[in-house]
């Protein structure tokens, strides 16, 4: 059975300013000189982790993993300035230019899986592959499933303590409410609510309970970031266009993909999967049976990690 490989340290580190007052963390792992690859980490606002360098051979890639604006040890932490969508597909562009690369595959896992649409849509030049978990496509269908009806009906007893930090006449619109509250002056309402937002998440993000999960999500430095910068996001359209996503997937028909998502994600519906592989046949779709939206499901974590070996080892020429 195929699994993450060795935990790795970082060959090199970097603290990048990118404008509007933030400085990016960008780590570099695996082989110097490696087939480039870019981890875009979910959220947006959850920050990279040391196991998301493991998803590839260090043997070939050089492996470039950044904290997005706002989050992980990028700063200033859980700042909204200028804070969108095109800003972080700028950023991406400013690291691949920054490293001197040329093409490089991109690995997105939820929010991940729409930053990587959006960068390769806008820079389809610049992709060798792309490898998506997760797909979120950010309609607004999409938002109003998990955070107003839909997912609510599966886990009645989470979605209640969800909805327990905003008032009865507020909870009609649920991402308002927690925007007024997460961008609200008094340090503690917006911890409160950041606890509440994080950790209906992490409760639902894997087909079974994982306390793992839960402890990430209910770290409150973690979980300050998290909800500030996703609420913020899908209060605003996460900056595109109706349909954006799909509408323009014409863009990726000479990119080679591989999409890979649990049948029973709660937190994007595996239809989202289901809809890309139309709009882009040129991708392969993979639906992991008894896996949710969690990367760390064993199947979907080793459907990942042979995604990233099949670009490298047999087909390096997409890097040229």
């Amino acid at each position: 059975m195929t699994t993450l490989y060795p935990p790795s340290t970082p060959f090199a580190t970097h603290k990048l300013p990118v404008g509007d007052g933030h400085t990016l963390h960008i780590e570099e792992h695996g082989k110097k000189g490696g087939l480039p690859a870019l981890f875009l980490h979910g959220g947006p606002g959850a920050g990279c982790e040391p196991y998301h360098a493991r998803f590839f051979d260090p043997k070939t890639y050089r492996i470039i993993l950044f904290d997005q604006r706002g989050c992980g040890k990028s700063t200033p932490h859980a700042d909204l300035t200028a804070n969108t969508t095109w800003d972080l597909v700028s950023d991406i562009e400013k690291i691949r230019s920054q490293f001197n690369i040329r093409k490089w595959l991109v690995f997105g896992g939820s929010w991940g899986s729409t930053l990587a649409l959006a960068y390769a849509e806008k820079h389809s030049e610049r992709i060798a592959a792309l490898v998506l978990r997760g797909t979120f496509l950010c309609r607004e269908q999409d938002i109003e499933w998990f955070y107003q009806f839909g997912a609510s009906q599966l886990f009645p007893d989470y979605w209640h303590d969800f909805l327990s930090v905003i008032p009865d006449n507020k909870r009609h619109q649920m991402v308002p409410a927690y925007y007024e509250q997460l961008t609200h002056p008094d340090p503690n309402i917006q911890s409160r609510a950041a606890l509440a937002w994080s950790l209906w998440e992490g409760r639902t993000a894997t087909l079974l309970p994982s306390q793992q999960t839960l402890e990430h999500f209910g770290n409150p430095h973690t979980a300050l970031s998290i909800a500030r910068i996703e609420c913020h996001y899908f209060n605003h359209a996460s900056f595109l266009g109706p349909n954006q996503l799909l509408d323009n997937a014409d863009k990726l028909q000479a990119i080679p993909g591989k999409i890979i998502h649990g049948r029973y994600d709660v937190v994007c519906p595996v239809d989202q999967a289901f809809q890309l592989k139309r709009a882009w046949p040129a991708a392969e779709l993979r639906i992991i049976p008894g896996a949710g939206h969690a990367a760390s499901e064993p199947g979907t974590l080793q459907a990942l990690v042979q995604a990233t070996d099949d670009f490298g080892q047999t087909q390096p020429e997409l890097f040229e």
